[in-house]
């Protein structure tokens, strides 16, 4: 039974390619979120009793039917909430024939047109950030928190040669890494990880637009060398999960280099704007950055997951991820290959960067500026709308994300008022959208356009509801 015959194989594909095209043609039509209750779930899973194999297409049939009324729809021209987009009809082909073909890319020998398109895909991103690409170097990896993982244990390497070897024993003083209160806090589980514990994430102070202050960072890493710890990396974030905010990167990079620090550009989704021209500017300096995280399956639209991590010093990865593995087949001597599993943090590898290669090949970079320059449109659109129906922003950025309280009631700016606004739309299954905080002392309403299906009247539609809601909250 783990292998069906033809003829169950190809009543299989045609029930899932029904399911696929049922769902981009239904789509509209299903709420965006569903109910929380997770009874309903629970009640669909009972039926499965895996002493008593079921038919392969009711099989299939219950997995369909969970996804479709059992999880937010991010792929709804409604969805107006976290990076998590509708995804490219050429990505989801792409993950099809991973999953039929199976390649493992832990060594090139055994995939080499997978690893040379990984590499390819290293090269010509890595480039569009401004790294040269005979020294670009990097790996595909789960999402951005693997990727950030692997900046924070080059940066140690990097600093402290012997870590790699010797661990925490290697460190004559307590390590600091330098990030934004409104950073991802992927950094803080990664410090954990690496054995150099949570305290080692210092929050550098920000300016009033909320980010990273250059002037306030570089006294911070005098007062602390001065007090005998030792400043080894500092995070630029080019696009904050909360507010979509971009610290000032081209001023980051100067001062954590005058200091001797590894610097790491979290670009996860912000970085795709740096593919616009009239974008560029904002990202003035990631050029510079010792390495970036950037995650194609949020505005590049493809499955989840599909992080990017680059680096212009390749020596690094081999440093950080070197080992010696008997079993591990080997390509020719002399062949000008990566191997993976020496430069990276996976073993077991799958081919990530075919969703995305083939998702570039049919759209090109055209098409993808195309459609990031629209959503960034529509970003402005949103903005201008909510004022009008008397919202107050409180979050600068050039990125498609408005962080908003309701000026026009008294309680509009409380979390406790905002939540509720935020409960009564989400409940209502017609749209998505959360709540966030800038600082200590700012609660907001969040809303994204990261979903190319996103078009005004879906904007005119949120705004009704949020009037709505004023109500219900009050």
């Amino acid at each position: 039974m783990l292998e069906l015959p033809r003829a169950s194989r190809v009543a299989l594909w045609k029930k899932t390619f029904d399911a696929v095209e049922a769902l981009a043609e239904d789509l509209e039509t299903l709420p965006v979120s569903p109910s929380m209750d997770p009874e309903l779930p629970r009640a669909l899973l009972s039926q499965v009793d895996f002493e008593r194999p079921m038919d392969p297409e009711a099989a299939l049939a219950l997995a369909v039917e969970g996804l479709r009324h059992h999880q937010v729809h991010n792929g709804h021209p409604r969805y107006f909430g976290l990076f998590n987009p509708a995804t490219t009809t050429m990505s989801i082909a792409a993950d099809t024939l991973v999953a039929a073909f199976n390649p493992q890319l832990a060594a090139w020998t055994h995939a080499p047109f997978a690893c040379e398109v990984d590499q390819l895909l290293i090269r010509e991103i890595g480039a569009r950030f401004g790294y040269a690409r005979e020294t670009c170097s990097g790996s595909f990896t789960t999402g951005g928190a693997e990727a950030n993982h692997t900046a924070l244990l080059m940066a140690l390497i990097h600093r402290f040669p012997d870590f790699g070897e010797d661990g925490a024993r290697s460190l004559d003083g307590r390590p600091i890494i330098y990030v934004s209160p409104e950073s991802h806090h992927s950094f803080v589980k990664a410090a954990r990880l690496s054995g150099i514990g949570t305290r080692a994430v210092r929050h550098v102070a920000l300016d009033e637009h909320y980010v990273i202050d250059p002037s306030a960072l570089q006294n911070q890493i005098i007062k602390d060398r001065t007090n005998g710890d030792i400043p080894f990396l500092v995070v630029a974030t080019l696009g904050t999960t909360g507010a979509g905010l971009v610290d000032p990167v081209g001023a980051i990079v100067k001062v954590g280099h005058e200091e001797g620090l590894w610097v790491h550009a979290d670009a996860a989704w912000g970085g795709a704007a740096a593919l616009l021209p009239e974008m560029r500017e904002t990202f003035s300096g990631i050029e510079q950055a010792d390495s970036i995280t950037f995650d194609a399956h949020k505005w590049l639209s493809v499955p989840i997951g599909a992080g990017m991590f680059f680096t212009r010093h390749p020596d690094m990865a081999e440093r950080a991820f070197s080992i010696a593995a008997g079993y591990m087949p080997r390509a020719k001597d002399g062949a000008e290959i990566i191997e993976p599993h020496q430069s990276s943090m996976q073993w077991t590898r799958r081919f990530i960067g075919l969703k995305l290669f083939l998702s570039l090949l049919v759209a090109g970079w055209e098409g993808y500026e195309q459609t990031i320059r629209e959503m960034v449109r529509l970003g402005g659109v949103l903005r201008e709308r909510l004022e009008v129906a008397g919202f107050a922003l409180v979050n600068q950025t050039p990125l498609p994300v408005a962080c908003f309280q309701d000026a026009s009631h008294p309680e509009g700016r409380e979390l406790s008022y905002l939540k509720a606004m935020a409960e009564t739309v989400v409940s209502s299954g017609k749209t998505w959208i959360s709540i966030t905080s800038l600082g200590d002392t700012t609660p907001a309403l969040r809303a994204c356009i990261t979903n190319f299906r996103n078009r005004e009247e879906d904007i005119d539609a949120l705004i009704g509801l949020l009037k709505d809601a004023r109500g219900h909250a009050s």
